[in-house]
């Protein structure tokens, strides 16, 4: 290919819009162009790109047995209404009415869909297994679309779904997904880690995300410094420490706090640490309040708190909801005589001789304690995970690192099988659901999140599997008879051993060609020009690095590849 035949709009200005380093470069390198929030057109340049990512994970896929189809992109609302949800999903979910009145969406997954297809399909136990998989747009209609292709309503995805006899088969199943991708993060030269995460609006009971590394990351990952444990924070399972030996139980006593509402100023006026205060927070749990205690040093991992309330909505409870659901004015609140339901986080238990709100305008009382000044039925791990926490496995240091969501594998069970009946005769002829599992990866988001871990001050630096081409030759000298043949000869041998070859043969000056190869992350740069005349030999330029070497065509070759594989 040839820059005077592609399309590739570069910028030299970074668009205002752009927030992270991934969306600018993008914009500026050409790949994409925005049509409406969260909507993009995806350029010659960054759909090849894109293809790259498709192949490995085609590749991969295909390895691993799945078999690939197309589903549609609009989904009738039934079946949505079949798996439960239709309401539950939220407002990701776009919906409409067609012509004739009928309700339908735009698939942000396809489970309903393929089960659909497999209680159609699949009959019998020899049936099974069957893992099917496609590569599709989806929409999802998030509520502030951001960073570009990173958090955009539409995507490309791969997804795949495993239908097995039983519990056992689904683990094989799902064991494959998480091989095959492991190889296929490998293969794309990304730094990730497989993590324990949270199922959210797929379901089911078990499920690990692939988290590419990036100081720009949404999620919270916590990694040991000494196994191999890593979790999203959402997931990261907290060990309390012991309750301390030895301690002597004050007796509980009621101070004046006039107008101390927040945990800082309520401390420092009682002289006392955070930690040594339990604060009430109230949540609207599907609209019913909740009362929720933690120290005043911690802050609740809201996840684990809806998922142990079983609830589709949970939102922190306004001044004038704690006042209607407890009669007390925020800052005040605490669990002695509370009357509404109290869940205590597991580290309060075990904190002797603490402050809390006395449920009294401008009234705190000191030395509570669990157990003996009130009681709580309900003990849960319900806090952020934080460095000074040891590692739930080994014991080890827990650090807190960033990363950017690109894979996520689910064990689904039997969840939609059930309510959609999807159900296959066993050996006996009896009559069961399908075990399934949900396996995605997000395809435009990995280029975005290599790019975020892959530039410099210049511009992109692409791993060689992802590159849409690994070499750029630059002809500095159009009007040199010898030099174009050179390029078109070397164009020619690197093609012939395998190479996805770029020449830029616009009428620029050179520091503009040299700018713009940065900028859009060849991994290899060969410049022929006047020097090549002079020495006879081709300078190489490796974009990760920055090594430059004067080579000789004939040695073209064998150097290029040295230098893109080592």
């Amino acid at each position: 290919m040839r820059y005077s035949q592609m399309l590739i709009p570069t910028l030299k200005e970074v668009p205002a819009e752009a927030e992270v380093i991934s969306h600018k470069l993008m914009l500026r390198a050409g790949f994409i162009r925005k049509l409406t929030s969260g909507i993009y057109t995806y350029m010659p340049y960054g759909l090849a790109a894109i293809r790259r990512v498709e192949n490995i994970v085609r590749e991969e896929m295909n390895r691993a047995g799945a078999q690939e189809l197309m589903m549609p992109m609009v989904q009738p609302a039934d079946l949505w209404q079949e798996s439960g949800r239709y309401i539950k999903y939220g407002p990701e979910l776009l919906r409409f009415t067609d012509r004739h009145e009928r309700e339908s969406c735009l698939g942000p997954t396809h489970e309903e869909v393929i089960t659909d297809i497999a209680r159609r399909e699949f009959h019998s136990y020899r049936d099974l297994p069957v893992n099917l998989y496609q590569i599709q747009t989806k929409f999802r209609d998030e509520i502030r679309p951001r960073f570009g292709l990173m958090r955009g309503r539409e995507f490309i995805m791969k997804d795949a779904y495993s239908f097995d006899v039983d519990d056992a088969g689904a683990e094989v199943s799902y064991q494959k997904m998480h091989d095959a991708y492991n190889r296929i993060f490998e293969r794309c030269g990304l730094d990730f880690r497989c993590v324990e995460a949270d199922s959210g609006t797929i379901g089911g009971s078990f499920s690990h995300e692939f988290m590419v590394l990036a100081e720009t990351g949404e999620d919270t990952i916590a990694v040991c410094n000494e196994c191999s444990y890593a979790a999203n924070s959402e997931k990261a399972v907290v060990v309390p420490a012991p309750k301390p030996e030895g301690v002597e139980l004050q007796e509980m006593s009621k101070i004046e706090t006039p107008g101390k509402r927040k945990v800082g100023v309520v401390c420092e006026f009682l002289n006392i640490k955070p930690s040594e205060l339990v604060k009430t927070l109230v949540y609207l749990a599907d609209d019913e309040p909740v009362a929720v205690l933690l120290r005043g040093d911690r802050e609740v991992e809201e996840v684990k708190l809806k998922n142990h309330l079983n609830v589709t909505d949970l939102v922190m409870a306004d001044d004038k909801a704690v006042f209607d659901a407890t009669g007390v004015p925020t800052g005040y609140l605490g669990p002695v005589g509370i009357k509404i339901r109290l869940i205590a986080d597991q580290e309060v238990v075990n904190t002797p001789n603490f402050a809390v709100g006395a449920n009294e305008k401008n009234f705190h009382l000191l030395n509570v304690n669990a157990g003996r000044d009130f009681e709580v039925s309900e003990v849960v791990d319900i806090r952020q995970i934080t460095e000074s926490d040891p590692c739930p496995t080994c014991g080890g240091t827990i650090r807190l690192v960033e990363g950017i969501e690109v894979g996520h594998i689910f064990k689904l069970g039997t969840s939609y099988s059930e309510s959609m009946k999807a159900f296959y005769q066993d050996s006996e002829g009896n009559e069961k659901p399908l075990v399934m599992g949900c396996y995605g990866i997000g395809v435009s988001r990995i280029v975005a999140a290599c790019i975020e871990q892959n530039h410099d001050g210049n511009g992109i630096i692409f791993p060689v599997p992802l590159a849409p081409f690994q070499i750029t030759i630059v002809n500095l000298g159009l009007k040199d008879e010898t030099i174009c043949q050179t390029v078109e000869a070397l164009y020619q041998k690197l093609q012939e051993a395998g190479f996805d070859v770029f020449i830029d043969d616009r009428d620029e000056r050179p520091g503009v060609k040299f700018k713009d190869a940065d900028l859009l992350g060849f991994p290899m740069r060969l410049t022929v020009g006047k020097r090549f005349l002079e020495s006879g030999q081709v300078e190489l330029c490796r974009r990760r690095d920055g090594l430059v070497q004067d080579v000789s065509p004939d040695e073209i070759v064998s150097q290029v590849q040295k230098l893109l594989t080592g």
